[in-house]
């Protein structure tokens, strides 16, 4: 009977729910990115990993009920919501390009992947898009950093980026003996059907496809067409038919337009569109995701990381071209998504892409905008992130300078809060 009772006591305790968590954070600014907007003197309420309420810090602490809470003094600082990145690729080292990535295993991208996140989410980016791996590592990222294993910011996973044979998503770099072909490699409508179903059935949330050549591809010509329509129509259809939204890998108008007349829900790189394009990304509403960052990093740096020199030549016709077009889709109000290509430069340095954003052609609201609700609404979650709103994720950042007046300030991040969590101080 002793022992009877000490079993149900035991089972009774572990039975016990655990004490919610609860935070009130005082932000004295807080950005609104729905309505673009500062608020003063705003208290938080954060339980478990959701925003309960955001008011006065009577209403909040009256919310807040008697149970203990941790208090957060952010009144000195500006406080915005987990910031995203809809282009980044976490499992790749910028330290490794060209023939120097013959010699990464997928194991080994996992691995680096883990290192990736951590720096992504340290610099205050709370969701990321990751637009091709090996292996459907990035989707057992996500899965591990859900579980609780590793720390990280959510994951919208691509897997596999589809691409024709010999395409800017296949592996051209060995000669023909070797056989290699990359994994989403596809020919045809129905071929790419299945790939796009294989990448469903893996765990894919996204699913990107290669349109046009690339710059970091051996043998494609950055501004050529890949794809038909018809297989770029077969692959956004049945994207669309499994809830699965679809993002296109081009540079050159032939493929950029080809693609927006398919249906895709964001053009990647986007860096010859025409005025035509960009009416018709206007009129569809995709959103264009430029990473008019990274081009620096690349000529500076892209050689010593094993950038082969046809690929610096590509990116020496590509930058300024990319960055004039971004000007002229941002004056036309075009979608605008906040995209990187994080991995090709160092993860956690996805800041530096504000002031860029800024200097051709956006206000630094707007710009903060495309990296939190306009992200949220190409990702589909919009319910989930994006602003500090009630019921919302509790994806909070914070920086010491006001970033509306110093876009810089969110290149080194001094707070980061991701589902309820502080993660940085």
């Amino acid at each position: 009977m002793k022992r009877l009772l000490l079993s149900c006591a035991a089972a009774l305790a572990f039975a016990v729910p655990a004490a919610a968590q609860t935070s009130v954070i005082h932000a004295g600014k807080m950005i609104d990115t729905q309505r673009g907007r500062v608020l003063q003197n705003q208290y938080i309420l954060v339980e478990n990993d959701t925003i309960s309420a955001i008011g006065s810090e009577g209403a909040i602490k009256r919310a807040a009920g008697q149970e203990p809470y941790d208090f957060i003094d952010l009144s000195e600082y500006t406080v915005l919501p987990g910031l995203s990145d809809s282009h980044v690729h976490l499992t790749s080292d910028a330290s490794v390009h060209g023939y120097k990535r013959l010699t990464v295993s997928t194991p080994r991208a996992a691995i680096t992947g883990v290192v990736n996140a951590q720096k992504t989410l340290m610099a205050g980016f709370t969701t990321v898009r990751n637009l091709g791996a090996p292996g459907f590592a990035d989707v057992d990222l996500n899965a591990a950093i859900e579980a609780g294993q590793i720390n990280g910011p959510r994951i919208v996973a691509a897997g596999r980026s589809i691409g024709i044979t010999g395409g800017h998503c296949d592996n051209n770099l060995l000669p023909f003996e070797y056989k290699k072909k990359s994994g989403g490699v596809a020919d045809g409508p129905w071929a790419v059907r299945a790939k796009v179903r294989e990448n469903n059935k893996y765990g894919a949330k996204v699913i990107k496809f290669c349109g046009t050549g690339g710059v970091l591809s051996k043998g494609t010509k950055v501004g050529a067409q890949q794809f038909s329509f018809e297989e770029m129509k077969a692959i956004v259809d049945e994207a669309h038919l499994l809830g699965l939204k679809v993002a296109v890998h081009a540079h050159g108008e032939d493929g950029i337009n080809t693609a927006l007349r398919a249906g895709v829900d964001s053009v990647e790189h986007a860096s010859f569109i025409t005025d035509a394009g960009i009416a018709a990304a206007k009129k569809s509403g995709a959103y264009l995701s430029m990473d008019i960052y990274v081009s620096d990093y690349i000529l500076s740096e892209g050689e010593e990381a094993g950038i082969l020199e046809e690929s610096l030549a590509k990116e020496r016709m590509v930058g300024k071209k990319q960055r004039e077009r971004f000007r002229a889709a941002a004056k036309a109000g075009v979608n605008m998504a906040y995209g990187t290509d994080a991995g090709v430069y160092p993860h956690g340095q996805n800041g530096r892409q504000f002031k860029y954003m800024t200097d051709w052609g956006l206000t630094p609201m707007q710009a903060i905008q495309a990296a939190t609700i306009n992200n949220a609404r190409l990702f589909g979650l919009e319910k989930t992130i994006g602003s500090i709103a009630q019921g919302k994720s509790a994806d909070i950042i914070a920086v010491s300078e006001n970033p509306l007046e110093n876009i810089r300030a969110l290149e080194d991040v001094d707070f980061v809060m991701a589902r309820g969590k502080v993660v940085k101080k």
